[in-house]
């Protein structure tokens, strides 16, 4: 009897070590390798990455990954973000290289004046179904790519296109490309008519977006309890997929979005989110024989988009804007806005647009109502080509347009007067313009004003207030981004495999410099 039971252990052990010696040699031989050169780049946009939380994650040992590559190549701190601070916009700036005045994706939620809709790509819950979930979803999954961002400019994947090479973009809200897609949405949105059962788009080479079109096949991380793989995970095993099948193209950009969920909930300070990224970076990094060796099968950068500024948790942290301006209609959130109304508002969290819609109004009313409230950073309206600031700080306001006075450190030739204090700006005796706390503010601030028509204000808060109407999403004690403040616009920047950098410091920089790399 003994006998026999060592047999059998004796089989089951050799049966064990079968399989291990098996699914190693498996696994090895899907290792990429260095024939696929190392002329590819591959963007990681962690989503609200930033840099004070990531430095504190890397002392504290939790970030093996990320520090890994900081110390392989270059660190940029204070990258600039487009402006509103919203992931529609920012995305859609770092893949076309122009600010919303060219690719006329104003924000999150912007009003349509020539189909009179609130256009909203998705927030909070409530705001959703208010607006409408079909309204909704057809923006995001249909127009937003389709028909929102202006044929006038191409992202980076339509001018790789261009040149015969191949890119991809996995969980990228925004990825307009040349090639014809679908999305097939999961059958719990069209068994209610939410979406059509199958959705065209112009999309990448090697296109992934969650459960709606997925690369690898057995890709567990795509069910409703996950997002339908809108998840790190789900991004991950979509780009080692393509690394194990030796498929990565000349350019990919993936997006882990779940940092995001985590600095809004518990404030920027959390490194949560950071370390479960920095996991799945090790999962990423894993699939090579060594991490030395991934470093030299491709071009790596690791970037956020937006910052985020701490929100108190008291109730005046929250700024009513339609209590600001009762005496006005302002109607309810709703896809499309009721005639009499003479006030719309547009929220993007710690930034709002104001549209005047009744011509009886006067803007500068407005302006007096919003401008003395010290929970306001600053009001800005348009005049012909001028575009003017005021604050409850300054006396007076501030007016600035393109001209030839004064030179900014981006190259760019203004003309000024009044109060430049409301934007902190100063001039040196070099006669050029130094900007304070809000980061290339005259360029991201103009570029807003002419990303869509209407009559329309601009509010911006300080740290530690933000917008709301009913149904809006708040983040009362935790955080939250949007503004034209630098704690909202400056983003970190992981750079491997070049000594090179970007013209200027930012966003709307690096597709120019992207194309560089895959040139090079």
């Amino acid at each position: 009897m003994e006998l026999l039971l060592f047999i059998l252990f004796a089989l089951l052990l050799a049966g064990i070590c079968w399989y291990i010696t098996r699914k190693r040699k498996k696994e090895q031989a899907a290792l990429p390798s260095l024939d696929q050169g190392s002329d590819r780049l591959i963007t990681i946009v962690i989503d609200s990455l930033m840099d004070q939380p990531l430095q504190k994650a890397i002392k504290d040992g939790n970030a093996p990954a990320l520090k890994f590559l900081m110390e392989k190549g270059q660190y940029f701190p204070n990258v600039v973000s487009a402006y509103p601070t919203m992931s529609m916009t920012i995305d859609t700036t770092l893949l076309t290289g122009t600010y919303p005045d060219q690719h006329r994706i104003p924000g999150l939620v912007w009003y349509d004046t020539k189909s009179n809709r609130l256009i909203s790509y998705g927030s909070a819950r409530k705001e959703i179904m208010m607006l409408g979930i079909k309204n909704v979803l057809n923006n995001a999954l249909d127009e937003l790519n389709n028909k929102h961002i202006s044929s006038e400019v191409a992202t980076i994947h339509e001018e790789l296109d261009r040149e015969n090479y191949k890119s991809a973009s996995i969980n990228a809200l925004v990825y307009r490309g040349s090639e014809s897609r679908q999305l097939i949405p999961p059958k719990l949105l069209t068994t209610f008519n939410f979406t059509p059962p199958v959705i065209h788009t112009k999309g990448t080479s090697l296109f992934s977006f969650g459960a709606l079109s997925q690369l690898n096949p057995h890709n567990r991380f795509s069910h409703f309890w996950q997002s339908f793989g809108f998840n790190d995970k789900f991004s991950v095993d979509e780009l080692i997929y393509l690394m194990k099948q030796h498929s990565l193209p000349k350019f990919t950009i993936a997006y882990l979005p779940n940092n995001d969920k985590s600095v809004h909930k518990k404030g920027p300070r959390n490194i949560n989110g950071i370390k479960k990224a920095d996991h799945e970076l090790q999962r990423i990094l894993d699939t090579f024989e060594s991490w030395e060796e991934a470093l030299r099968s491709s071009k790596w950068v690791i970037m956020g988009d937006s910052g985020h500024a701490p929100i108190g948790n008291q109730p005046e942290n929250l700024i009513d804007l339609p209590s600001l301006l009762q005496e006005y209609r302002i109607p309810k959130l709703a896809s499309h806005v009721k005639k009499d109304a003479q006030i719309v508002l547009g929220l993007n969290e710690r930034m709002a647009y104001v549209y005047v819609l009744d011509p009886s109004i006067q803007s500068a009313s407005v302006v007096d109502k919003l401008k003395e409230d010290e929970r306001i950073g600053f009001v800005a309206w348009r005049e012909g080509e001028e575009i003017k600031a005021a604050s409850s700080e300054q006396p007076k306001t501030l007016s600035f347009r393109k001209g030839q006075k004064y030179k900014d450190t981006y190259e760019q030739m203004w003309d000024m007067e009044g109060e430049p204090g409301v934007l902190d700006v100063t001039i040196n005796d070099k006669q050029q313009l130094e900007y304070g706390k809000y980061p290339d503010p005259f360029s991201r601030l103009m570029a807003a004003f002419y990303s869509h028509d209407g009559d329309f204000l601009i509010v911006d808060a300080k740290p530690g207030y933000e917008f709301v109407v009913e149904g809006s999403p708040t983040h009362k004690g935790g955080a939250s981004h949007g503004s034209l403040h630098e704690a909202d616009s400056l983003i970190p920047m992981i750079v491997t495999g070049t000594d090179t950098r970007p013209v200027y410091m930012r966003i709307v920089d690096l597709k120019k410099w992207f194309i560089q790399l895959l040139s090079s």
